[in-house]
């Protein structure tokens, strides 16, 4: 019978209320929509505020404009006679079970909620610790990664300044070397042309030797003992005249 009235009441929201054909088709774009790839929300690290342990506050705030302050209270104890005058919910032993156990857990959440609580947000913290240290890691790997990438470009970039520098420098080398030929061969050439004059001038000094020495001995040969003896003796009086000309001066 409460399906029934659930069922009913819908029908009624979708065909008069704007509000209740907005949620149907909420509910319809909702299961038939395809599935977004924007990122999440991240999740609230505390929930919402209820009310007796387990009701929402939201619930009470949406029943306010319309019922008042006692509304939800009215809802939820209406219901209740309703439930138990209709036998749809029958007291048996089960609920006095049930009673003791919600007892027990209410107890128990009050007395050892809050540790259990700590307990979890320790677990929680030294979790999203150990996940925070790796991003930090991953991180500066990353980072340290995209500097060497940002290195290795800018050495890249100069790779044409080092290629020229290096074709200048073969260039110079094979400059150098050409004139290390060439200043090679001019002093060898030098060299061969040195000896050639030298040989020459040896040459004309043997040459003026030889008719130094065959003149010399030609003379030798053709002065006579007599020639001799009258150019020594001419000599001797040549020398004696001198010898008077400076002393009588």
């Amino acid at each position: 019978m409460l399906s029934r009235l659930v069922v009913v009441s819908a029908r009624g929201l979708k065909s008069r209320s704007p509000l209740g054909a907005g949620l149907v088709q909420a509910s319809r774009s909702l299961h038939t929509s395809s599935q977004s790839l924007a990122p999440m929300p991240p999740l609230p690290e505390k929930g919402g505020q209820v009310r007796h342990g387990v009701i929402p506050e939201e619930f009470f705030q949406l029943l306010y404009p319309k019922t008042g302050v006692t509304g939800p209270y009215m809802l939820g104890t209406g219901l209740l006679m309703y439930m138990l005058s209709k036998e749809i919910y029958i007291i048996n032993h089960e609920t006095l079970a049930a009673i003791s156990i919600a007892t027990v857990i209410i107890c128990g959440v009050k007395k050892f909620g809050q540790d259990v609580a700590n307990f979890a947000d320790k677990l929680n913290d030294d979790k999203v610790a150990k996940v925070q240290e790796v991003k930090d890691a991953s991180l500066s790997s990353l980072t340290q990664a995209i500097e060497n990438e940002k290195k290795e470009q800018w050495r890249v970039e100069g790779r044409s300044m080092l290629f020229d520098a290096k074709r200048n420098n073969v260039a110079l080398q094979l400059e150098t070397n050409y004139r290390e030929r060439l200043h090679m061969v001019t002093n060898e050439v030098k060299r061969r042309l040195d000896y050639q004059v030298a040989l020459q001038n040896l040459h004309i000094q043997m040459e003026k030797d030889h008719m130094v020495k065959w003149v010399e001995k030609n003379v030798i040969g053709s002065i006579t003992p007599q020639q001799e003896k009258d150019s020594i003796a001419k000599c001797i009086t040549d020398l004696k005249a001198l010898a008077k000309t400076s002393a009588t001066a």
